[in-house]
């Protein structure tokens, strides 16, 4: 299984999309994936459900910053160095899709009841949401 094909998974086995992506990209930089399913727990539904930055953008910027952030931290060069690598994978993933805002990429306000109501009869968990986890991996591997 590819390392999309377990995020994917995850993210069927109703682990949110943060967590799909970060305890799938996660171990190889450093972090258990236990430790990677609970500090991601918070992020999915764009943060707590609130429509914000979409999880599997965050999942994947936490994997970025495993990876490229030194033991020197806070090193200004390394610094730079890490958020031209943000800039680029919501660069690449704005590029696929129109926005890195979790509401925006659902069309519905999924804090509210009538808009959780609507991504849950439309089903857009089941396949918008798991675009978003599919390109959130692709662009990783790419990067």
């Amino acid at each position: 299984m590819t390392k999309q094909e377990r995020a994917l998974d995850l993210f069927a086995r109703q682990f949110n999309c943060a967590q799909a992506i970060l305890a799938v990209y996660g171990p190889a930089a450093g972090l258990d994936e236990q430790h990677c399913l609970k500090l991601a727990a918070p992020f999915g539904g764009g943060i707590g459900r609130l429509g914000e930055t979409c999880g599997a953008v965050s999942g994947a910027l936490m994997v970025l910053g495993l990876r490229y952030t030194p033991a020197n931290w806070p090193d200004a060069s390394a610094k730079a160095a890490l958020y031209e690598r943000v800039r680029d994978f919501v660069g690449r993933f704005k590029a696929r899709n129109p926005s890195i805002i979790c509401r925006e990429l659902l069309g519905c306000d999924i804090s509210t009841p009538e808009g959780a109501q609507l991504a849950r009869d439309r089903k857009l968990h089941q396949t918008l949401c798991v675009k978003y986890v599919r390109d959130a991996a692709e662009i990783l591997e790419q990067v």
